[in-house]
């Protein structure tokens, strides 16, 4: 996007915008609407309305299984409760274990097809789902286990929790538990069976989940230990269940007091092969029942692959008395095949980032975004939308984590709900889309308000017929000058306000005044000077001999304004290993020359002119140095480097050119050569996990951030790219790059043949992209609100301003906002993002990006405007800043804790009254748990023993000014079935849910999470698929850890490639494609990111975690 292109065809400003009649905006919890008729149907669990009594005509019934109560046999006689083996907030396997959910397109939700609890006042919405909670409770049965009969339930009086608790107001009753069958005579009601609810209102929300409630009375049975989940396709008692991941759900049961359980008199037949071993639990969850069907799929799924041992033989267990809560985590092959029993929620019970996407897209991506009303939830960062600017900023530049903010701090405490904006004032606009007006104010400059600063906008009001404005931040009443004087209509609007875009637009641009520019005087056009690493390891890995073929060409395409016939700025060359060489490139030159500064304790740049050059001018002596470097240093036998000195170098000559600028800086070792800046090696692995872990984060030195402050004073901004064979202490390197507003790139073992195509297309992007130089940002608020913290990669000399030396279109700022006084429902809460900067063409510019928010006095308000990416895109920069000074035990217990705290506050001020054995999420927020536990499970947070220190270093100081769509599939990676979809299909596959159990052994998969993409393959894949894909007869003759797909002339071969080139253009950076085959060695780095499961380093799997929180919120309402 360039800032000075002439105004793309958009509205006129001479008329009204167009309003779209009939269009609704709809957002989580939008504006409130008639209300919703009361729900036909039971809750799920509950009684069932319509129950048939005998089997209908053709409708084959399933094994027997729990399910929903009878309406009669609903309250059990005596308030008898039932336990499990799961202790208090544990959350036992779902609804039941062959009680499916069948989904509907669209927006329908998790779960049950029988209408689930609603836990709010029901609204409607122009889209999608009222703003209910998502509720989630599991059903405990209580059962001793031995051989394939359950005993009758305990005397009255027994188990769980007193009477009361048994019929919560969600209609679910403990009895109804995973162990129960369906009585013989009772058959499964019509609407189940064949896949559909019967009555159903369009609810987005999981089933209830209820869990235990308090400890089992002594004296009643207790639970065996249960060790072991159910194999693949195996029921409780040995009844074969098939395990399908994608059709429709079998029938559910209920199950009446005092029934044992048998086995079916015809079992179906087993999902699986006899050859076929078992299936090593992934601890993430349900084995043996169907699973309901994933969006967008029709066919059957069979199974998940098989790859652990086969079980044990047959050993009967005696039954133990344990503590439920003391039962340790089960493992496969402890328990006889027929004593092996499911332990956990059926995954598909509970909420799945995929369905939430998919309806979203369904919902809110065909019609605009229009910006005109306050307070309006944009659709989520994984729908494509358009947006059409009304007087509020578009999302692509602020999205914010609530878009009504609670009226006073004391209930902004209660709910600990963060109050953020996340700010990408560059952002690239699709073409569709008008890049900001640019308006021209003459020497008068931008019209202001004379007490707090805010430059001129929709949110102003003009009074006294026009000749005065009222400043909205601040109240303070300012006189209109004569040259901006304009009559108010009849509705006290300007008439000229839809000509001037800062009367009618959320975002423009003004033309700054001199006033606006250092030393009073304006800009020269910026520079870029290359600095290349030619030490021996640089030159051996044929990097150097790469970088100067491809700069020769690459320099053609450097950023340029507008219409621009060639870019305005000038260019510099300087190599370095434990010296520094300049080179003379005047195009008066035959050939360049070299000057060599040794001294680098004292660094100056020995030439003034002819270092800085224009790049057309000076062709032929750029493109002969180009050539003479590589054989220049080809017998180089120095290894050590300088690193430091070397961006002292590049400042020097910006200072001398009175101009800012960008450094590309290729290195590639740890700096131990004599010269300030030198590092020691300090990688120790035994710090992990102890009180001085967070040293590894920090810089060795405080060289570096002097240095970045003078960079950032000089408008010096440095990217980073590192080719380390070794440790080179990223966590020092990226100080200066972190502070000026500048990127690193790190290629680990650069390979010339492997790693090439990556290196290249991110240096074409990051030197052709559109960069700001020089920049300071401040966030101005109405009065009741301020910004009190800032994340991201930038400087700050002060409290409020933010110093940018250069600033991309990738980059973002994270500001956190704190009450300083009430706010008002009426006024709502205001924002004004004011960026100057110095464009590529020197030119210096304001960009103004304005933001009106809701405020409210009631807490569900609140929970029903929030955006989940853009509260994890702040709880993740927040707790990556907070391992600088804490533990990383405190940092991720702090997390814990608070989102405890948001969704506790939820359930005990917003959600309708039920069990404390039901965790209740806001719709809004329900993947919160999900997304919180990726968080927690990244390198960062939780490494793995493969995970250098280095590369955590990396990671951290990358998300730190990743956008809220970077982390959302950077934290939950995308995962796409290449094989599922038909081949003349253009759109991109559906995807589904990050866990081993949804790969299936016939399929190819890819996954990607902006920084790595994998093609998986199944061991069992077609071979006609694999000759299409791989050119190769078999899957064993694939080649493991391939990096680049062979061009064949064939559907599949084509329409995967250009999924692949879809994938890396939507993307910052070019993502290194891997091969991975099933039961390969690197198929551990592949299900590293399969975040819904428990992974090596630890971390919890989704469903185990989503339990913990459920405890965690229990303690608090307790």
């Amino acid at each position: 996007m360039n800032v000075n292109q002439s105004a793309p065809p958009g509205p006129p400003f001479g008329q009204n915008q167009p309003v779209y009649p009939g269009y609704h905006q709809s957002s989580y919890g939008g504006q409130p609407g008639p209300a919703v008729p009361p729900a036909p149907c039971g809750a799920y669990n509950g009684p069932v309305p319509g129950y048939q009594q005998t089997p209908p005509q053709g409708v084959p019934r399933a094994p027997p299984s729990s399910g929903a109560l009878p309406a009669s046999t609903a309250q059990p006689s005596g308030g008898q409760t039932t336990y499990s083996q799961f202790g208090q907030g544990d959350i036992q396997n779902g609804p039941s274990s062959s009680a499916q959910l069948q989904r509907l397109p669209g927006s329908q939700q998790f779960g049950s097809p029988l209408a689930p609890v609603v836990s709010q006042p029901a609204v409607f919405q122009p889209y999608g789902p009222p703003p209910t909670s998502t509720q989630v409770t599991a059903q405990l049965a209580g059962m001793q286990i031995s051989g394939a009969v359950a005993p009758a339930p305990p005397p009255s009086g027994l188990g769980y929790g007193p009477p009361t608790s048994l019929a919560s107001a969600s209609g679910s009753f403990p009895n109804s538990g995973p162990y129960g069958s369906y009585p013989q005579s009772q058959a499964p009601p019509l609407s189940q069976a064949q896949g559909h609810p019967g009555v159903q209102p369009l609810l987005r929300s999981a089933p209830p989940l209820a869990s235990s409630l308090t400890p089992p009375a002594s004296g009643g049975p207790r639970m065996p230990s249960m060790t072991a989940p159910l194999p693949p396709g195996q029921g409780f008692g040995s009844l074969p269940v098939t395990q399908a991941n994608h059709v429709s759900s079998p029938p559910t049961h209920a199950l009446s007091p005092g029934t044992q359980m048998t086995g079916p008199p015809v079992p179906p037949p087993p999902m699986h092969s006899p050859q076929q071993p078992g299936y090593q639990l992934q601890q993430n969850g349900s084995f043996g029942p169907g699973r309901g069907p994933q969006p967008n799929y029709e066919s059957s799924y069979p199974g998940a692959p098989t790859f652990g041992s086969q079980p044990g033989p047959p050993q009967p267990l005696p039954p133990k008395r344990l503590d439920p809560d003391a039962i340790p985590s089960p493992q496969l092959n402890e328990l006889p095949p027929q004593q092996k029993t499911r332990h956990r929620i059926d995954p598909d019970a509970i909420p799945s980032p995929i369905q939430v996407i998919e309806d979203d897209r369904n919902n809110r991506g065909s019609e605009p975004f229009v910006t005109g009303v306050r307070g309006q939830v944009p659709p989520l960062v994984t729908t494509n939308f358009l947006v059409k600017d009304q007087g509020n900023a578009s999302p692509r530049y602020i999205r914010c984590t609530s878009y009504n903010i609670p009226c006073t701090s004391d209930m902004a405490k209660q709910a600990q709900v963060p109050l953020a904006a996340v700010i990408k004032p560059l952002a690239r606009l699709p073409p569709e889309e008008a890049s900001p007006y640019v308006v021209d104010h003459g020497e008068s400059g931008p019209l202001r308000c004379n007490r707090c600063k805010a430059y001129m906008c929709p949110l102003m009001m003009f009074i006294e017929g026009g000749r005065r404005f009222q400043c909205s931040f601040c109240s303070c009443v300012n006189d209109v000058p004569p040259q901006y004087f304009q009559h108010l209509d009849h509705t006290g609007k300007r008439v000229d306000a839809y000509d001037r875009p800062e009367l009618s637009m959320g975002s423009y641009e003004f033309l700054a005044t001199v006033d606006y520019c250092k030393n009073n005087k304006f800009p020269s056009p910026p520079a870029f000077i290359f600095m290349i690493d030619v030490s021996y390891n640089a030159i051996r890995t044929g990097l150097v001999r790469l970088l100067c073929e491809e700069l020769k060409s690459l320099l053609d395409y450097l950023p340029r304004e507008g219409g621009a016939e060639e870019s305005a700025i000038r260019v510099g060359f300087v190599t370095y290993n434990k010296v520094l060489h300049f080179y003379n490139v005047k195009s008066s030159l035959a050939q360049p020359q070299m000057m060599v500064v040794s001294d680098v304790a004292d660094m100056f740049v020995p030439l003034l002119d002819g270092f800085l050059v224009n790049v057309s001018e000076s062709r032929a002596v750029i493109t002969s140095l180009l050539d003479q470097i590589p054989e220049m240093f080809a017998d180089t036998r120095e290894t050590e480097t300088v690193f430091a000195p070397v961006i002292q170098a590049g400042l020097e000559a910006l200072k001398a050119a009175e101009c800012a600028g960008k450094l590309f800086v290729f290195h590639t070792s740890l700096p131990i050569a004599e010269a300030p800046g030198k590092l020691k090696n300090r990688d120790d692995r035994k710090l992990i996990s102890t009180d001085k872990e967070k040293t590894l984060f920090q810089p060795q030195t405080g060289t570096y951030q002097t240095l970045a402050k003078e960079c950032v004073a000089q408008g010096c901004c440095v990217d980073l790219f590192l080719f380390p064979n070794q440790y080179v202490d990223v966590a020092t390197l990226c100080v200066v790059p972190q502070l000026t507003g500048g990127s690193v790139y790190k290629y680990a073992c650069f390979q010339v043949e492997n790693d090439q195509e990556r290196f290249l297309s991110d240096l074409r992007r990051d030197v052709q992209k559109v960069v700001g130089f020089d920049a300071v940002m401040r966030v101005r608020t109405s009065t009741g609100i301020r910004a009190v913290d800032f994340f991201g990669a930038f400087y700050m000399s002060n409290t409020t301003d933010v110093e940018l030396a250069g600033l991309d279109g990738d980059k973002t700022v994270t500001v956190e906002f704190k009450h300083d006084d009430r706010l008002s429902e009426e006024s709502g809460a205001l924002l004004q993002c004011a960026l100057l900067y110095t464009s590529c063409a020197g030119q210096r510019r304001l960009r103004i990006h304005n933001l009106a928010l809701n405020c409210c006095t009631q807490l569900a308000d609140l929970y029903r405007n929030c955006e989940t990416d853009t509260l994890i895109n702040y709880m993740a920069k927040f707790a990556y800043r907070g391992v600088l000074t804490s533990p990383v035990k405190t940092v991720r217990d702090t997390l814990i804790a608070q989102c405890a705290q948001i969704l506790a506050c939820y359930r005990k001020n917003c959600a309708s009254p039920s069990s404390a054995g039901q965790l209740i999420l806001p719709e809004c927020m329900k993947l919160l748990p999900v997304y919180l536990n990726c968080v927690l499970k990244s390198d960062v947070l939780q490494p793995g023993a493969e995970v250098t220190t280095d590369d955590r270093a990396y990671v951290r100081q990358l998300v730190s000014s990743m956008d809220v769509a970077e982390t959302n599939v950077f934290f939950y990676p995308r995962l796409l079935p290449l094989t599922k979809s038909p081949l003349d299909s253009t759109t991109e596959p559906p995807a589904v849910r990050a866990s081993e159990e949804r790969l299936s052994s016939g399929d190819i998969y890819l996954l990607e999470n902006g920084l790595n993409l994998f093609v998986w393959v199944g061991a069992s894949v077609q071979q006609g698929v694999v000759q299409s894909l791989f050119n190769v007869s078999s899957f064993s003759q694939i080649t493991s850890g391939l990096s680049v797909l062979p061009v064949l002339d064939n559907p599949l071969s084509k329409k995967v490639r250009g999924l692949i080139d879809s994938l890396r253009a939507q993307r910052m950076r070019y993502m290194k494609l891997i091969v991975v085959k099933q039961e390969d060695k690197l198929e551990m780095l592949f299900k590293h990111f399969l975040v819904e499961d428990k992974s090596l380093s630890g971390g919890a799997s989704y469903v185990d975690f989503l339990c913990h929180m459920h405890k965690e919120i229990r303690q608090l309402l307790s």
